[in-house]
Order: structure tokens, then sequence, then C-alpha cells
């Protein structure tokens, strides 16, 4: 389900938990009102909205912490196949077409992942660039060099290829979202107790409804900026691909 489809769900849920109080308190005999019913219902609710407060905020701060992660990813991709480009147009021609397989590789994942800028590509294959450098460094290896420069060069260029190949790796095991739906329906779960022990207690006036729809709302939005940071390759809060966009007009040069 996309972010907004969650936010969504958790609002209505939420804001029927409240309703479901208030048409409670109306059906619920006066003593079960009581002031010291009142006082163990603000107890219970007190207690799940600290859980659900504290994990909303540790859930926030990791999906943060992903997101950057993510975009310092890409963007240290971008720069290794920049310097590997430039590697290979410094040993000489002979890697003239390891470059332009590399080229052509890398336009193809950018508009794969970002075939317009905000909205969310394919997922990538595993095997995606796999195939791409091994060829690539089959053909280094092959390579002879007639200069000390050339043997330096090509040396490391190897390193390079094994450079792009880790952060390739570590961007496909970054790219599937770390939120289960178990918990996530768990945390719905809490905030709809809250806000039917919130429903339940409060008097019946426009002013009331008001005020929990309005923190509905912003319970709401947090779990779709959560949702949002944590799929970040696609969607209003997304991981840019401009520096790899920048890096393919670079390469070839």
């Amino acid at each position: 389900m996309s972010s907004t489809s969650v936010a969504a769900a958790v609002l209505a849920c939420v804001a029927g938990g409240a309703a479901l109080g208030a048409a409670l308190r109306k059906v619920l005999p006066p003593h079960h009102l009581g002031e010291e019913a009142r006082d163990v219902v603000k107890l219970a609710a007190g207690i799940v909205a600290t859980l659900a407060a504290m994990v909303l905020g540790l859930l926030v701060a990791s999906a943060k912490e992903s997101f950057d992660a993510k975009r310092a990813g890409v963007e240290t991709l971008a720069a290794d196949v920049v310097a590997f480009d430039r590697l290979l147009a410094r040993y000489g021609p002979e890697t003239g077409p390891a470059r332009d397989l590399l080229r052509r590789t890398v336009a193809a994942r950018i508009a794969e992942t970002w075939p317009d800028e905000g909205r969310a590509g394919a997922a990538p294959d595993v095997t995606w660039g796999a195939g791409v450098l091994e060829t690539i460094q089959h053909e280094l290896a092959g390579l002879s060099p007639a200069t000390p420069e050339q043997a330096w060069l090509r040396t490391r260029a190897l390193e390079k290829s094994e450079d792009l190949s880790q952060t390739r790796w570590a961007l496909l095991v970054q790219w599937d979202s770390a939120l289960s739906t178990p918990f996530l329906a768990v945390l719905a779960f809490w905030l709809c107790l809250v806000f039917a022990c919130a429903g339940l207690l409060a008097p019946p006036s426009g002013t009331v409804r008001a005020v929990l729809l309005a923190a509905a709302l912003a319970v709401s939005s947090t779990v779709f900026l959560l949702l949002e940071m944590d799929r970040p390759y696609g969607g209003l809060i997304s991981v840019s691909g401009a520096p790899l966009r920048a890096a393919l007009g670079q390469l070839g040069r």
C-alpha cells in the first residue's frame, strides 16, 4: 500500500476510535463514568499514549537515519562512478568499450529508478550491475600495461570497481521497507485505544471534536512521513537522482 493509503487508514481508525468512545459515553450508566473510573481510564490512556509516543519518536528517528544513509549511498555511488570512469579514461583508448558499457548501464539504472523525480521506479533486480562490473573487471584484468602509470591505473581501477560493487550491494539491501505491517497495525491499535479513551472522557462539544480531529490528523501525518522516509525512491519525500544524473553527464568525456 502507498504511504497515503496507510496514513488515511490510520486516520480513519483513530478518528473511529474517538467516535466509538463518544458513543460509549452516551450509553454507559453514570456510575461507569464516576471520578474513580475516570482516573483509571486516564491512567491507562496515559500509559498507552506514552508508549505510542516513544515508539513513534524512535521510528521517525530511525527512518530519518535510514533515509540519510540511502541518500549518502547514492551520492557515494555517483562519485565512485565518475572516479572509475576517469581512471579508465586516463589508461587509454583500450578502455573505450568498458567506459561505454558503464555509461549505458548507469543511464538505464537512472531511467528505471527515477523515471521522473517524485515518482517511484521499479525495484531493482538483485543481478543489476553485477554482470557489468564483472565484464569490466575481466577486461581490465586482460589489459597489458605498457608503462608503470598504466599498471598503477589498472590496479586502481580494479580497486574502484570493488568499491562500486560494495556500494551497489549496500543500496540493494536497503531498498525494501524496514517497517512490517503487523508492527504498524499494533501501533495503530494503541493510537485507537488512546483516542477512544479521550472520546469517552471528553464532553460532547464542537471544540472537543475539532481538537480530536486535529490530533488524529497530526498522528496520521506522522505515520505518512515515517513511511515516506522509509521508502525513499519515490513519493513526496524521496532520494534525488540528481547526483547520478550529474555523474552520467561526466561519463565518456
